[in-house]
């Protein structure tokens, strides 16, 4: 079964994304999203961060940390298809 979320642009309006994957790189979690209407679109990275709360939301990264995080994301991709 694949991970759905719903988010909301800055418009409010729904948007659903599958979750491709969710993993670690240097202590920091991320995860891949990749929007549920246009699965030809590309895939989204954001940093999974912890509020006072416990719970988890999502912030946009700079270049740098994507371009790190695309590597991982492309290396664990690697290893699933093996």
């Amino acid at each position: 079964m694949t991970e759905r979320h719903l988010f909301y642009d800055e418009l409010g309006n729904e948007i659903e994304f599958i979750v491709k994957a969710k993993f670690t790189l240097d202590d920091t979690d991320y995860v891949a999203l990749l929007p549920a209407d246009d699965i030809e679109s590309f895939t989204y990275i954001l940093r999974v961060e912890i509020d006072e709360n416990g719970d988890e939301y999502l912030v946009g990264i700079d270049d740098e940390e994507l371009r790190e995080a695309q590597k991982a994301y492309e290396e664990l991709m690697k290893e699933n298809l093996q």
